[in-house]
């Protein structure tokens, strides 16, 4: 919000310095971000006249003035500005002036000559960027008067940073209210004195969606000057705001609304059919704006709309069907409500914003709408009004209009929150200040939240604007007074921290992406066409919610490869979104969004860094499995082939923690290896993390005081048997066969494959370990038998014996 230090004080004109002023801004909660003055430093520059003009006998393009000054005497200046001439008013630089970048005036001879001066353009002045030719001053411009006194050009202009739920300091008033708080000094704020109306014309107006507009007034304005003309003390605060002057309406709509806050807009009368009516925009409706864009509407966005279709869009941008030109002489005036929810989002959808509906996002005033279309009018009349104008009563339509809350504060909980001691009275004075309606019984205030404070809803609001107004400067530095207490950990659960721990030990680093993806990412590593989609993406690619992680990675991996990256270990642990109907709205859950966290891990490259001691050989399935069961632990997971969008058909698995399908792992899909650039495919993993937070809790079992008996076995094993059937098998049997009751490991240790016949049955050889926990060791019998058990278990699975 940019704001004139000049326009500042005449609202409120506190008896400080403007540094002083910036500061006490900044330490009560309105950050001043940046200031600079409204012109360079120069000197001896005066409102001058020029009473002669004659072309010079040397040149086609230099003219011969002689200009008063106000010194007593004419002086000749030598000038080629296109527009000088005889009569007008400019700024001129006087001998001995010191212009912008230390440019003196001496005397001079151009073309032979005498020049005893200079007159300026706005540029030269360092005012604006307009170099078309001099300053033309106003008629009655004193001659003689400093240029900087005269246009006020001794001012700072200041960029604050308003935070957004301070809608109400995006206006002059509204700052104007801050400093009178802060410092005390006298506030005076524009009277909106009524302007009685001369004739009796209204033009209908109907609220149709109550849900986007809560208060709408209007007003007819016939037979208004279209010759008129911006005053020149309007011009100059728009121009210090940065603001372009366009023409006396726009201009005057556009001064209240930095004035007051208060976006309204202008409408030809002549231009508009029927009545007005705020409703929501429909399908394959459309509207051109203002801007020149053609936008097609829908019910998400609210429209302002006559008997033809819609004219504006609703507090976001007029169309230029109903708009004001230059030959306008009948208005609508439109002072509006429109509910902060109805406008947030709706230019960003567009891609663009507007100084409206950056003020209706964070909330304008609905209690001063008609009393700003009274002050709107009058300016209106005293600019572009004539003897025949006619003014129409204000039309002002309200439906479920919102009621300001009471919020209740206690002084007590107010000095214990801040951690200061600060008087109930001081309290009483803080709320008196900032103009707030309250009531007060002892320690307890009732404050009613004024209608342009849109941040004030409970009691930690009221202690905020306590502690501001006490001072942030003024606040102890005191340590927490709170006992500090160890929370207790769940032994039979783990936090997500753990997985991160595990994986970072491992030599992967940790990712955090954005949780909207590319479109094309949900097609390919989830098979998923119909995304979550966004209303307002940040970026046109960021388009729709993710349900994997993986696109992520990718993603990350293609950056460092491009960077010469050789060995990529890279996680990420994250919330994915699913469409799920069951899920009820809450304070962490969305209406049919279900959104579980996901872990999914990339490694790419060699197995192990370079190095003398191992062999080099590239990342397999089986070194990811590893690191999954490792962090996994003590949970056993199992593996099943099974193939999915994003995996290699024949290299990937689903998997499994107590019979459900809790995730995937597998080398990347060649197809996408191809559409990402990528020279060799990855292994990736991405699994649910919550069944992986519950572990079992650590229970004793005695250590068996004699020697555990070790038995080798060596089985033909069928092609399509794999080991996880047959430590299933296995356990199976020790549970319910009693001669198992000692099994304490099943372990496979070696794996053979005839090179000759790669169809043919497996050889594997498995290491049996029984260990006796009674009071006597095991028998030779007790021990043939557990292993001719695990024999026969294996046997189900049609493996046999090696002869």
């Amino acid at each position: 919000m940019l704001f004139s230090e000049n326009w500042l004080r005449t609202y409120v004109n506190p008896a400080i310095s403007t540094a002083e002023l910036l500061d006490a801004l900044t330490m009560h909660g309105l950050e001043v971000e940046e200031s600079w003055p409204a012109a360079p430093a120069f000197t001896g520059v005066v409102v001058a006249k020029v009473l002669e003009c004659v072309p010079h006998e040397n040149s086609d393009h230099l003219h011969v003035c002689q200009v008063d000054a106000g010194a007593g005497e004419t002086l000749q200046i030598v000038c080629g500005a296109p527009n000088v001439k005889a009569g007008v008013k400019v700024p001129c630089a006087l001998v001995g002036a010191v212009l912008p970048g230390d440019f003196r005036i001496k005397k001079a001879k151009l073309r032979g000559v005498a020049s005893n001066g200079m007159l300026c353009s706005a540029r030269e002045l360092g005012v604006s960027e307009d170099h078309s030719g001099l300053w033309i001053l106003p008629d009655d411009a004193p001659v003689g008067k400093d240029i900087r006194a005269y246009a006020h050009l001794d001012d700072t202009v200041v960029d604050l940073n308003v935070t957004p739920n301070r809608g109400d300091a995006l206006s002059l008033i509204g700052i104007a209210r801050e400093v009178h708080a802060i410092t005390g000094a006298p506030l005076s704020l524009p009277a909106f004195t009524p302007v009685e109306p001369n004739c009796d014309e209204q033009f209908p107006i109907h609220i149709e969606a109550k849900d986007l507009c809560a208060r709408y007034a209007g007003r007819v304005i016939r037979g208004l000057n279209p010759n008129a003309r911006t005053p020149d003390w309007m011009r100059e605060r728009l121009e210090r705001l940065g603001q372009r002057c366009i023409s006396p309406l726009v201009d005057i709509s556009n001064y209240v609304m930095f004035e007051l806050g208060r976006p309204t807009h202008f409408f030809d009368l002549d231009r508009l059919s029927g009545g007005i009516t705020v409703r929501w925009g429909r399908e394959g409706e459309s509207l051109e704006l203002l801007n020149d864009r053609t936008v097609a509407l829908s019910p998400y966005f609210g429209v302002i709309a006559d008997d033809r279709g819609p004219q504006a869009l609703a507090g976001i941008m007029g169309g230029k069907a109903g708009s004001i030109g230059p030959e306008t002489t009948s208005l609508f005036i439109e002072s509006a409500f429109f509910r902060r929810s109805a406008i947030q989002g709706r230019a960003r959808r567009l891609n663009f914003s507007t100084d409206a509906s950056f003020r209706f996002e964070r909330g304008v005033d609905y209690g001063s709408v008609a009393e700003h279309l009274e002050y709107i009018t009058k300016l209106v009349l005293d600019i572009c009004g004539t003897a025949e104008t006619k003014v129409g009563p204000v039309h002002d339509v309200q439906q479920d209009m919102p009621r300001p809350p009471v919020v209740k504060m206690r002084a007590q909980r107010c000095r214990k929150l801040v951690g200061v001691d600060i008087p109930t009275d001081f309290m009483e004075q803080a709320f008196q200040r900032l103009g707030f309606e309250y009531s007060r019984d002892g320690e307890l205030f009732s404050v009613v939240s004024p209608t342009y404070r849109f941040d004030i809803e409970i009691e930690e609001d009221l202690v905020e604007e306590v502690a501001r107004l006490w001072g942030y400067g003024r606040l102890p530095e005191n340590p927490p007074l709170e006992r500090a207490v160890m929370l207790p950990e769940r032994e039979e659960r783990r936090s997500g921290h753990d997985l991160r721990r595990g994986l970072a030990a491992r030599g992967y680093q940790e990712l955090v992406n954005f949780s909207f993806v590319e479109e094309r990412w949900e097609r390919d590593f989830a098979g998923n066409s119909n995304p979550i989609r966004l209303l307002n993406p940040i970026a046109s690619q960021l388009s729709v919610m993710r349900t994997q992680l993986l696109g992520g990675l990718v993603s990350v991996l293609g950056y460092n490869l491009n960077r010469k990256a050789d060995r990529v270990r890279v996680f990420e642990l994250g919330r994915v979104f699913f469409r799920d109907p069951s899920v009820e709205p809450s304070d962490t859950s969305v209406k049919g969004v279900r959104q579980p966290e996901h872990l999914a891990a990339l490694a790419y490259g060699d197995a192990a860094s370079l190095q003398w001691g191992e062999k080099a050989r590239r990342v397999d399935f089986f070194d990811l499995k590893g690191d999954l069961e490792a962090i996994a632990f003590p949970l056993k997971l199992s593996f099943v082939p099974e193939v999915f969008p994003a995996l290699h058909p024949g290299r990937s698995a689903g998997v499994y923690l107590d019979g459900r399908r809790i995730g995937m792992i597998g080398e990347l899909h060649p197809k996408l290896q191809q559409a990402y650039d990528l020279p060799l495919a990855p292994v990736v993993f991405e699994v649910e993390a919550e069944p992986l937070l519950a572990v079992p809790v650590p229970q004793y079992r005695p250590v068996s005081k004699f020697q555990p008996q070790l038995r080798d076995i060596s089985v033909l094993v069928p092609r399509a048997v794999t080991l996880s059937q047959i430590y299933g098998t296995v356990e199976a049997a020790r549970s319910s066969d009693p001669c198992l009751a000692g099994l304490a490991d099943f372990r496979l240790f070696d794996v053979y494959r005839p090179k000759d016949a790669p169809q043919a049955d497996k050889s594997m050889a498995f290491r049996i370990v029984l260990e006796s926990f009674g009071e006597n060791p095991l028998s030779e019998s007790e021990t043939e038998k557990a292993v001719q058990a695990v024999v026969s278990s294996l046997a189900k699975l049609n493996i046999k014996l090696r002869e």
